[in-house]
């Protein structure tokens, strides 16, 4: 059934950036709910426009050649409504522009969920000042003044993005935002994924594919008006560059939480042949289920190679995911390639292993390492 793999594929690939237990949402213990900011709604112009070259209500797919019309979309509005009933009042506030309004509507609901996106697309198609490319990675429609006026009003706020990529999250810190939602671009069942998610249907375990950063200066890549991009970083991209400049990000590449907790064990190493032509190395990790609901965990393995190979920090070299029922356990296997064992020569044009000690990360995050174990090669 197409509609329910969409919304199950939307619902799985919700990332949880940030939670101090207001989520998942108890409809039976709800009385009002706010939801504010234009994201949450539908498109007062119409379902489609031109190749989605337009910037109204939801977002749930970027702009270009290659999108395509919706038969139907659910936006967030519909999809909480829906799932939260008719015994929970609903206060809304559309106009990303009229921040008293938002504050009002905000301000005696047991939760305030506050939408804001950010788009992208194709060139020959200008939104909202962008032709193609963000011009830079600030909310649009007002959003950053939006969810802080939702959050000066409502200690129980909870943050929306609808985004094509990171943004800058200047209002990450206020105390009463208590959990930030990302789901990306959801298509067509996009408010019924959400509330799945937001209402503990499904348990979120996706992951950052990016690393979001506290300051857009923290990025080592700027944008060049004139088309002139110099790969200066080298090797040093995304969350390398981090790393490798000890730069603290905001959310790190592969952050996602759970409604439930995961623990790590037992990691063990073993490498195989060391004669360097054929060699692998293979890993096993417990992986535990220590929370109080099922869950699935994203278990990522980095690699980091002897400093005089000249590699970044540590490299991604394998990802697992593995559903737990709660309190279960269960042994997650990575195993390592030659090539993944190795760096490019240019004097010999191939694929060598540096000689001495590896370290091989396995964690939660980039960020979020949970054992780490050695060998040498």
């Amino acid at each position: 059934n197409h509609k329910e793999l969409v919304r199950e594929l939307g619902a799985a690939s919700t990332v949880l950036l940030k939670n101090s237990g207001v989520l998942p949402l108890d409809r039976k213990k709800l009385d009002k709910i706010a939801i504010v900011g234009s994201d949450a709604g539908r498109d007062p112009s119409g379902l489609n426009c031109v190749d989605h070259g337009c910037s109204n209500g939801t977002l749930a797919q970027g702009w270009g050649s290659g999108t395509a019309y919706y038969p139907y979309l659910v936006d967030p509005l519909t999809g909480l409504s829906d799932a939260l009933g008719k015994k929970v009042k609903i206060a809304t506030s559309l106009d990303d522009w009229d921040l008293e309004k938002a504050a009002k509507t905000a301000k005696d609901a047991d939760y305030a969920i506050v939408f804001s996106n950010s788009d992208s697309g194709e060139e020959y198609i200008t939104v909202d000042g962008n032709a193609g490319d963000r011009n830079n990675l600030s909310l649009w429609h007002n959003g950053d003044n939006l969810i802080k006026a939702v959050a000066d009003a409502n200690k129980n706020t909870i943050v929306v993005i609808h985004a094509v990529g990171a943004v800058l999250m200047p209002w990450i810190n206020h105390p009463n935002i208590k959990a930030v939602v990302w789901p990306g671009l959801q298509g067509q069942e996009s408010g019924n994924a959400l509330a799945d998610v937001m209402l503990g249907k499904v348990n979120p375990s996706a992951r950052l594919p990016y690393t979001i950063a506290k300051e857009a200066s923290d990025y080592n890549a700027k944008p060049d008006p004139n088309y002139h991009i110099p790969y200066s970083e080298k090797l040093l991209m995304g969350y390398k560059w981090f790393d490798h400049a000890n730069i603290e990000p905001l959310f790190p590449f592969g952050h996602g939480l759970s409604y439930t907790t995961f623990k790590y064990s037992n990691l063990k190493v073993k490498a195989s042949n060391s004669g360097k032509k054929s060699a692998t190395v293979k890993a096993s990790i417990s992986i535990q289920n220590s929370g109080k609901v099922d869950g699935a965990e994203v278990v990522q393995a980095y690699l980091s190679f002897p400093k005089s190979a000249g590699e970044p920090p540590k490299l991604l070299r394998g990802f697992e995911k593995v559903y737990l029922k709660k309190g279960k356990k269960e042994t997650v296997n990575f195993e390592l390639s030659k090539t993944e064992l190795s760096i490019w020569d240019v004097k010999s044009n191939s694929w060598v292993i540096p000689s001495g000690k590896f370290t091989l990360h396995v964690g939660a995050s980039s960020r979020d390492i949970r054992q780490s174990a050695s060998f040498t090669l």
